[in-house]
């Protein structure tokens, strides 16, 4: 009696081995099941987004005034007009405006008219720009159909100026602000707290006592001086850098201090005893070895410092010591309300600049929250 033995399909031994996932690729992993984290991160870009086509996403032209148009309250978007005969059909428009005057009181007021509509459409010819200031165009995503036409879907101000359009546009400097800042607080946080962590010593003592000395200092007052110290016949994009020098004072500390805990552990493990017994010098063990085994804890780090920074310059504008027009900034935008008859009569100057605050920095601190939990290895 013969026996067969029927042989099962062996499978692929590359596909049976476990698949092997770098440091980054398991960061993403867990950051994605971050969700509120997950959907932060296509909220800040979006608002990035903005920031890049501004000139493309703003209706209308930031310092275009109109003395007809002044503290118009934001108008609705409607979708069905009523003919004559009684009957609707789609026409995506808004309603014209027209003005009152009160003789009693000489306070403005609007009413619609309904006889008037303004149509709306998407790529809509516009006032002219330059794609990231280079590429020449005039189309803009959204807006009346009619160049002649003006539509407040975010009100005006107190010169008949679009709040839309300069919220969008203030998104450029309110956004980039954060980035320089933070690129000139990680050299300088990376650097001292690096050399403070890596030979301790009277190099860790005058490091570490420099930045108590910092962070003991009142953080307005110090702004206040500094940026009292900036030149008035200085021109706006020069005051612009200046501004973010300033915020950035403080802002290196905090990371010069993480960095600095962070060598201190690493200074002493096998790896880098092995790396300098090899022969290598001090700056290759730290720009090989020591700052990129924690360099997704310093990306999460700095992803938490933006929203500081926006705050500082929104805060530095609002005060009057930052950032001063015709430099369009979110703070400059919450300047315009700081009396309690604006807020009155125009609510939306203060509503519209602060949701954009309120949405961008809870955004990025959701987004750093869930970089610091996928960057850390013990967190579930």
């Amino acid at each position: 009696m013969t026996v067969e033995t029927v042989s099962q399909p062996v499978e692929n031994a590359e596909e049976r081995a476990p698949q092997l996932l770098g440091p980054w690729a398991l960061m993403w992993r867990k950051f994605k099941r971050h969700r509120v984290a997950y959907a932060s991160l296509w909220v800040t870009g979006l608002i990035y987004f903005m920031a890049l086509f501004g000139d493309f996403l703003a209706p209308e032209q930031i310092d275009e005034t109109n003395r007809r148009g002044i503290f118009v309250p934001p108008q609705g978007i409607h979708f069905f007009v009523t003919e004559k005969d009684g009957s609707s059909r789609f026409l995506l428009h808004a309603k014209s405006l027209k003005m009152q005057v009160d003789s009693a009181t000489m306070r403005r007021s609007y009413v619609e008219r309904p006889d008037k509509v303004i149509p709306l459409g998407f790529f809509v010819k516009g006032y002219p720009y330059k794609i990231l200031e280079l590429i020449p165009a005039d189309t803009h995503f959204f807006g009346p159909v009619a160049e002649k036409d003006v539509v407040y879907f975010l009100g005006s101000d107190r010169l008949g100026r679009d709040i839309l359009s300069r919220i969008i546009i203030g998104t450029k400097v309110s956004m980039s602000i954060g980035l320089v800042g933070i690129a000139v607080s990680l050299v300088i946080g990376v650097s001292l707290g690096g050399l403070s962590g890596y030979y301790g010593g009277w190099v860790d003592t005058l490091i570490q006592r420099l930045v108590e000395f910092l962070r003991s200092i009142p953080t307005i007052p110090l702004w206040m001086g500094l940026a009292a110290a900036i030149p008035l016949g200085w021109p706006p994009l020069r005051t612009y850098f200046v501004v973010t020098l300033i915020v950035s004072m403080i802002g290196w500390t905090s990371l010069a201090r993480e960095v600095r805990g962070k060598f201190l552990s690493l200074r002493n493990e096998d790896f880098i005893v092995a790396a300098r017994l090899d022969g290598l010098t001090d700056w290759e063990i730290i720009r090989k070895h020591m700052v990129p085994s924690f360099s997704s804890h310093i990306i999460a780090s700095l992803t938490l410092a933006v929203p500081l920074m926006i705050l500082a310059e929104t805060s530095l504008s609002f005060l009057g010591i930052g950032l001063q027009p015709p430099i369009v900034s979110w703070g400059t935008l919450l300047k315009e309300a700081q009396n309690i008859r604006t807020i009155i009569e125009a609510p939306w100057l203060l509503i519209a600049p602060g949701s954009m605050i309120i949405v961008a920095v809870l955004a990025l601190n959701f987004l750093g929250d869930g970089l610091r939990d996928a960057a850390d290895p013990h967190a579930h």
